[in-house]
């Protein structure tokens, strides 16, 4: 708009220039005529009246030069503001354009947002199935093993050991710290989960190659035991500390959803975002009445609108709702995304119970991170942080994930004592990944069933 004005004013410069010299033209031409008269007067010798009449018609020829000049130049001054007022109206004119339409594309975005309101689902419910790789450990290892061509930050876990905590009563012990040390090299530092559980894969620590025997303690409300676990002698350890579970009419639950929010996630973002509305909804609405906080972080790509927005745990289920309801899909120009940065500040942001209660977090996307940025976080690190927290993920592959997405989801989920879950379409729910067996179910219902089977764990006879 800038460059139409500055043209406008350069058109009327160079109409303007020439009217306003026509005074001097005039006055020019004028000198001319009555120095030529004065020869020729001279020459001639006129009588007085005949030099006056001359002259008089000489004063009335330069009055009206001189007139024609003042109009001439009154006409491009009015030109010039004509033209500049124009220029004003067009101006104003195509901002109010650009208003209207930014307008009616917030009202477009609105409109979009608002069709998933409700907890009812209007759309057509999204089914599932599951698997869970610790329960099918030689099944998981042949599968890493087959892709383990694949670009990925692997973590090297085929020494496994399952570490479980009771009470004296015999009874999971959820959030107890656990170290496992080998001489004076602290190796894994953790919580175990609510089923009183945790994992330790020495071989993902360098160091520990030679290593013939760990240091195994367990604390609780400063009670304490301490093991001495020969390796390889078994893969399971078990610690009992003299104290009584604390029971609680409401447990602490915290979930997160991690959601991806990029633009090839936009022909299901609507269903996703109605299946969750269904399970927080549900959710809440448990008989067993946890006290219950939903998170949300919401993950695009770099040079997107934004790369991640984090929203705190929320314990009023209906503010969740709108949360949810405001996410819509866009930007990732490319198939990887930022979930290395979102899954870092998912585990580090949220104001997570650390102390108390289940933390769960539920990832559903459908591409792998970027394994190529600079000054990137990495999803390997970000998911043995999680762990070590006590943060169960659940990581739920969308349509289009690749078999590199696949095995890197899979990851997060084992190495959390999580589950690996995958939306399904067509007659009897196929899936192009390779996970064995499996069953079908509505997606709202298989999360649901997950979350009730956490709460389970705290229960009296657990």
């Amino acid at each position: 708009m800038n460059q139409q004005r500055t043209r406008a004013m350069r058109r009327i410069r160079r109409m303007a220039l020439p009217l306003l010299a026509l005074p001097i033209l005039a006055a020019a031409v004028l000198s001319v005529a009555c120095g030529d008269d004065a020869s020729q007067a001279e020459s001639e010798q006129p009588t007085r009246v005949e030099q006056s009449t001359a002259q008089a018609e000489q004063q009335q020829s330069m009055e009206q030069q001189v007139q024609e000049a003042e109009y001439q130049q009154e006409v491009a001054v009015q030109q010039q503001a004509q033209e500049a007022e124009h220029q004003q109206a067009a101006s104003a004119e195509y901002e109010q354009a650009e208003a209207e339409e930014a307008m009616q594309e917030e009202v477009a975005e609105e409109s979009v947002e608002s069709s998933s309101g409700g907890t009812e689902s209007q759309l057509s419910s999204l089914s599932a199935g599951e698997v869970n790789d610790n329960e099918r450990w030689d099944e998981y290892l042949r599968y890493r093993s087959e892709y383990s061509y694949l670009p990925v930050h692997d973590v090297d876990i085929s020494e496994r050991y399952i570490i479980s905590v009771k009470d004296s009563a015999g009874r999971s012990l959820p959030n107890a710290r656990v170290t496992v040390s080998a001489g004076d090299m602290q190796l894994f530092d953790g919580v175990t989960y609510a089923d009183g559980r945790t994992l330790f894969f020495p071989r993902a620590f360098p160091g520990t190659e030679a290593v013939q025997s760990f240091t195994l303690e367990v604390e609780r409300n400063g009670y304490r035991q301490q093991i001495d676990m020969q390796r390889g002698e078994t893969g399971e350890w078990s610690a009992e500390l003299d104290l009584q579970r604390e029971l609680s009419e409401s447990v602490p639950l915290d979930i997160l959803f991690l959601l991806d929010a990029t633009g090839s996630m936009e022909d299901e973002i609507e269903q996703i975002k109605d299946t969750l509305l269904s399970i927080a909804s549900r959710i809440n609405d448990l008989p067993s009445q946890p006290d219950l906080r939903f998170g949300m972080v919401a993950y695009r790509d770099r040079g997107d609108a934004f790369v991640t927005r984090v929203y705190d745990f929320e314990d009023d289920a209906n503010k969740f709702l709108d949360t949810i309801r405001s996410v819509h899909a866009g930007g990732g120009n490319d198939y990887p995304e930022s979930l290395n940065q979102a899954l870092h500040e998912a585990v580090h942001l949220p104001q997570w119970r650390l102390e108390d209660g289940i933390r769960l977090m539920f990832l559903i996307a459908d591409a792998p991170p970027h394994l190529d940025y600079a000054n990137d976080y990495s999803y390997a690190q970000e998911m043995m942080e999680a762990h070590s927290r006590g943060i169960k993920t659940f990581a739920i592959a969308s349509s289009g994930l690749d078999p590199q997405g696949e095995y890197i989801f899979r990851q997060i989920a084992q190495h959390t004592m999580g589950r690996f879950i995958f939306i399904v379409y067509g007659d009897g729910g196929t899936t192009p990944h390779n996970v064995g067996q499996y069953t079908v179910e509505r997606l709202d219902d298989l999360v649901v069933s997950l979350v009730e089977e956490e709460l389970a764990f705290l229960a009296d006879t657990q």
